[in-house]
Formats: C-alpha cells, sequence, structure tokens
C-alpha cells in the first residue's frame, strides 16, 4: 500500500483512539462533579471551612452574572436585585456568554433531578463537557506539532492531568481561557505555514478571544499572532507585514464592541475589565509582602477599604490602583522579592504546599491539590524535556508553545500568585512532556519504525 493510500486509513486510527481518550476525559469531569460537587453546602464565611460543593468567590459572579444574562438584564451587578441594577465589568466577559447557554436552559428546562435553583449544578456539568474539548483540541494542536504518536499522548496526559480536570468542576474561566489558547496556539501554527489574509484574520480572531477570557493574556498578539504572521513561510516582506496587521486588526475588531460598551455605561476609562483596581490593591499591601502569605492576594482591609470607595465600578478600581500604586512607591526595595514569591507560587517552587489552604478557599478539594502537586513535577521536567527536544530539531515549533507560559509568568509577576493562573500554560506542559515521552519511546531501537509511522522522526525532528 503507497503512503498516500496509508493516509486516510492512519488518521481513521488516530480519530478512533481521540475519541475514546474524549470518552475517557468526559467521564473523569462527569465523576469528579457527580463524586465531589454534590452535597448539603453550609455557608459561613471561614475560609477554608465551607464545602467544596458551594460556589465561592468568583464562581458566584459567574453563576449569578450568567443568570443575569440568560434573563436579559445584561452586564449587571449580579448581587443586586431589580431592574435598576448598576453596570458591571468584574471580568472579562468570554466565560459569563459561554456559561449563559446552561443558565437559560436551567431556566427553561429545570433538571428537578438536580434540585438545584441556581444552575450551578448544570453549569459545572457544562464546563466538564467545555474541558473534554479541551482535550480533543489538545490532541489535533499534538498531532499537528509531532504527529499522531504525539497527539494521542497529549490527549491522555490532558484527560487525566487533575490540574485540568479539577478546573472543569469549578465556574471559573479557567477552562474556557484553555480553549482558546490552544485555538490560539493552533490558528498560530496555521498562520506560520499557510501566509493567507483567512490565516492571520482567524489567528487574530482567536487571540481576541483570549483577550475576553483573560485580559493579562493580551500579551500572545504581540508575541504569538505578529511573530507567527512575520515568520509565514511563502511570503515577502511586504506581506508579512500586511498578515501582522491583519491579525491585530481582527483582535481590535472582535474587543471593540465590549470595550465601546463599557465606555458607555462607566464614568472612568474602562477597556475590558474593572478588576484591575481590586487585584493591584489586593496584591500590594502590608499582609503580602512580607511573611508567610508574601505574594499572594487579600481582599480585606488594610489591603481593601470598607466601606468601599464611592462611585461605579470604574471608579472604584482607580481609587484601587491608586492605592496600590502609591504602595508600590512607597515599598520600591520589596518589589523584587514579592515578585519573586508571586513567580515561584505560580510555578510551584515556593511554598507550593501554601495551596494546600488558599485553593480549598476557592472551591478546591485539598486531595486534588495534593494530586494535582504530584502529577505537576514530573510533569514539568518532562516539559522541560520535550522543549528541548523541540529546539534542536525543528526551529519554530517549539516558540509558540513558550508564550503561554512567558504571558502567564509576567501577569502574575504584576498582579500575584496563585497556580490556577497556570491554566493558561498548562496545555503547552502538557504537549511538550508528550513529545518527550514519544521521544524517549521511540528512541529504543525496536520502536523505530512505529515511531515515525506515528509522526516522530528522531533523525529529521517532528513532522508537521
Amino acid at each position: 500500500m503507497s503512503e498516500r493510500d496509508q493516509t486516510p486509513a492512519r488518521a481513521r486510527s488516530f480519530g478512533r483512539v481521540l475519541l475514546a481518550i474524549v470518552v475517557l476525559a468526559l467521564a473523569v469531569r462527569v465523576g469528579y462533579v457527580a463524586g465531589a460537587k454534590h452535597g448539603p453546602c453550609f455557608v459561613n464565611h471561614k475560609i477554608g471551612s465551607i464545602p467544596t460543593q458551594c460556589p465561592v468567590g468568583d464562581q458566584l459572579f459567574y453563576n449569578g452574572e450568567a443568570n443575569r444574562l440568560a434573563l436579559g438584564d445584561g452586564f449587571v451587578n449580579w448581587a443586586i436585585r431589580g431592574s435598576h441594577s448598576p453596570p458591571a465589568a468584574d471580568h472579562p466577559p468570554l466565560t459569563v456568554v459561554v456559561l449563559t447557554p446552561a443558565a437559560w436552559l436551567n431556566m427553561h428546562w429545570p433538571l428537578d433531578v438536580l434540585h438545584d435553583p441556581t444552575g450551578v449544578t448544570v453549569e459545572r456539568y457544562y464546563m466538564a463537557a467545555l474541558g473534554t474539548l479541551l482535550v480533543f483540541l489538545i490532541g489535533l494542536l499534538g498531532r499537528r506539532i509531532g504527529g499522531s504518536g504525539v497527539g494521542l499522548v497529549a490527549a491522555l496526559i490532558a484527560a487525566l492531568y487533575p490540574n485540568l480536570w479539577v478546573n472543569d468542576g469549578l465556574i471559573m474561566s479557567e477552562t474556557v481561557t484553555g480553549i482558546v489558547v490552544v485555538l490560539a496556539l493552533l490558528t498560530a501554527y496555521r498562520l506560520r505555514d499557510r501566509s493567507r489574509f483567512t490565516a492571520a484574520l482567524a489567528c487574530g480572531a482567536a487571540c481576541g478571544l483570549v483577550v475576553l477570557a483573560r485580559v493579562e493574556l493580551g500579551m500572545l498578539v504581540p508575541l504569538l499572532a505578529v511573530p507567527a504572521a512575520l515568520a509565514s513561510r511563502g511570503a515577502d516582506r511586504r506581506k508579512h507585514f500586511t498578515l501582522a496587521a491583519a491579525t491585530v486588526a481582527a483582535t481590535v475588531i472582535l474587543v471593540a464592541p465590549w470595550v465601546l460598551y463599557n465606555e458607555s455605561r462607566f464614568v472612568d476609562t474602562t477597556f475590558v475589565s474593572t478588576n484591575d483596581g481590586l487585584t493591584l490593591a489586593g496584591a500590594n499591601c502590608p499582609p503580602v509582602y512580607s511573611g508567610n502569605t508574601i505574594g499572594l492576594w487579600v481582599i480585606q482591609p488594610p489591603c481593601t477599604d470598607d466601606p468601599q470607595p464611592a462611585g461605579d465600578q470604574s471608579q472604584v478600581s482607580a481609587a484601587y490602583r491608586r492605592k496600590a500604586f502609591d504602595y508600590i512607591r512607597a515599598h520600591k526595595r520589596r518589589v523584587p522579592i514579592v515578585v519573586a514569591a508571586r513567580v515561584g507560587r505560580t510555578w510551584s517552587v515556593y511554598r507550593p504546599h501554601d495551596m494546600l489552604f488558599y485553593n480549598a478557599g476557592e472551591g478546591r478539594e485539598r486531595w486534588v491539590t495534593v494530586l494535582g502537586l504530584i502529577a505537576y513535577y514530573p510533569l514539568a521536567l518532562l516539559a522541560l524535556a520535550g522543549a528541548w527536544i523541540l529546539a534542536r530539531r525543528r526551529r519554530g515549533l517549539l516558540w509558540p508553545l513558550v508564550v503561554p507560559v512567558i504571558a502567564v509568568t509576567i501577569g502574575v509577576a504584576l498582579t500575584y500568585g496563585q497556580t490556577r493562573f497556570r491554566a493558561a500554560a498548562e496545555p503547552s506542559l502538557v504537549l511538550l512532556a508528550a513529545v518527550a515521552m514519544v521521544a524517549v519511546w521511540t528512541r529504543h531501537p525496536t520502536n523505530t519504525d512505529a515511531g515515525r509511522r506515528s509522526g516522530y522522526d528522531l533523525t529529521q525532528g517532528v513532522t508537521p
């Protein structure tokens, strides 16, 4: 059988195995939600004592805001009932928009067996389905980087990796962010290989979705989309710049309606979110500049004010920004140490055990955090090996995978450290680890031919 005749059969084989892995991923996520997120919810206000089946913190916002949007109220303060709720932009809008169909479904066809009028349970299962989609996309991206073998190994790791599936049991932005980041990576590789205007627009649009999921990841535009356009194959310098401009334009076009909407309803200038002021104030104050809580975030006095500053969300955010910058200027010598602690906490190299308590305050079970730490360290080492392999064997494949790692690191250096902020970079770790695992397997002489059939050739590098 010729190579051309074998290609469709190999594609069908890849598809069948990937489908089986996706089913496994769905079972893991549904099982986690069913087993860990059901039961009585005894609410009190002591951090760490609220059962993890209770929505806390940002989960309350995303659930409440999706419910208000499903009712047709728009983006308003979800906690203030009535027709005169003030405008709100606590977080970028994409996760709320994605959750709204689940909220609407729960309102119009309530599943009485769940006994959950708030829609939290429905939205958690909905997130489990979205997390399964992320596994599928990681598999496709892995095949694009290193062939079928890398794609399937990456998908299997993603299906079982606790630091991915734990996000799918929470009503937060991490799952949605992971999906759009992987879409941005897929479109960036496509743009690099095909100097087409449509590819540039797709890459820019994907980066725009990333901004609407987590604003600090807007760094993907200059670090991922523009370099992919400038390195696009088969194009001259003029076309390179045209493609780069197209990626930026697509991002701006996608994000601009939300920015203009915010400008029309807030007193102070607001771009994507009003959350920056509160984030900076909680990350730059006495409790988090020294001691055991250095590099974390505190949302209580003296970091925040009680009562909070007057005005709408944009004015409150501006007041907190000024407070944070005043504190930073007064403690410049501490900033490098605090930044190092933030980065170290995010990448679990500084006081990782603190996350056992801190994650519980956000709805993660202690045992899941332990599993995540156990799985993370070998995965990170394999990812470093995979990065070294890609850097040696094929130029151009490594950089896109490194970009989310850089963006996350810069983002937490400017705000605060938390392991969940790694969510945007976890797919890169999974993919690089898969490259290393397939490389080790194919290095054995008896596996060389099988490795080449899988798309990974140690003598020629990773096939496109």
